[in-house]
């Protein structure tokens, strides 16, 4: 991203791993660099397609899990392209009172969801980083419709992957995590080598404006320190609460889901 006087510059030479989904996802928010990267990445990985699709599922069950528990505000931090049914609709579905902040360092994800989302005050979008967790915690728009001291649920949504070790992602989610007030929820999902070798997969995002990161379930499940996992603890997400039989090839699936409250 660039500013050109007070006017935001989309960078479209390189491919963006928000516009990339969004395209696996059948969207039309993307470019032509953000096309080919993809349909590289699906080439590599033949499941991929399927496999954003597995992980929106378990992040619309995820967030009428929290929302049904009582939660009524949610932060999600690198929302991506608002593909329907976005958070704040599913949310609104079980309680209409749920309010919605959504987090990403894409411009065009800022303009498209500036366009879509409700001016009544209960959903805000704002352009800001994950690799600043205290920048984004303390933003006015953030504050406008998050209060801290009362339950969030914290969304983490294939994301992290996009952070490096050298980022500190544990020591991201650290400070995320000491803003939350008991009784908060982390719902987070997550790239994994696992269950193929994914190195091709890399390759195509080492071209992108963000590098892809795998990890293990070991290592993911770190990420969770300082919360309790809920049933069935971190999963291949169509195996996380299926409400539908699960796709074919779900077994190769290479993103792990989970869900877990904030400990006192």
């Amino acid at each position: 991203m660039e500013q050109n006087g007070t006017e935001t510059v989309i960078d479209t030479s390189k491919p963006h791993p928000a516009r990339i989904y969004d395209y696996l996802l059948g969207g039309k928010d993307n470019y032509e660099v953000d096309q080919r990267a993809a349909d590289e990445l699906a080439a590599a990985a033949p499941e991929a397609r399927i496999g954003v699709q597995a992980n929106r599922a378990f992040l619309r069950r995820a967030v009428r899990y929290v929302v049904d528990g009582g939660i009524r505000q949610i932060l999600d931090i690198g929302t991506g392209l608002p593909t329907s049914p976005n958070v704040h609709e599913v949310a609104h579905e079980a309680a209409p009172d749920v309010r919605v902040a959504y987090v990403d360092n894409d411009p065009i994800v800022a303009a498209h969801g500036n366009a879509l989302l409700s001016r009544s005050g209960a959903t805000s979008i704002v352009l800001g980083d994950l690799r600043d967790p205290r920048s984004v915690l303390d933003h006015p728009d953030v504050r406008a419709v998050i209060d801290f001291d009362q339950p969030v649920a914290l969304l983490l949504v294939a994301v992290l992957h996009f952070l490096t070790d050298a980022e500190q992602p544990a020591e991201v989610i650290a400070t995320l995590r000491d803003a939350l007030p008991t009784g908060s929820y982390l719902v987070l999902s997550h790239a994994t080598g696992d269950f193929a070798d994914r190195s091709a997969a890399q390759a195509v995002y080492n071209k992108a404006t963000a590098t892809l990161n795998l990890r293990s379930r070991a290592e993911i499940e770190r990420f969770f320190d300082g919360f309790e996992l809920v049933e069935p603890g971190l999963a291949q997400v169509p195996f996380w609460r299926p409400d539908t039989t699960p796709p074919p090839r779900s077994a190769e699936i290479g993103f792990y889901g989970g869900v877990a409250r904030r400990r006192t």
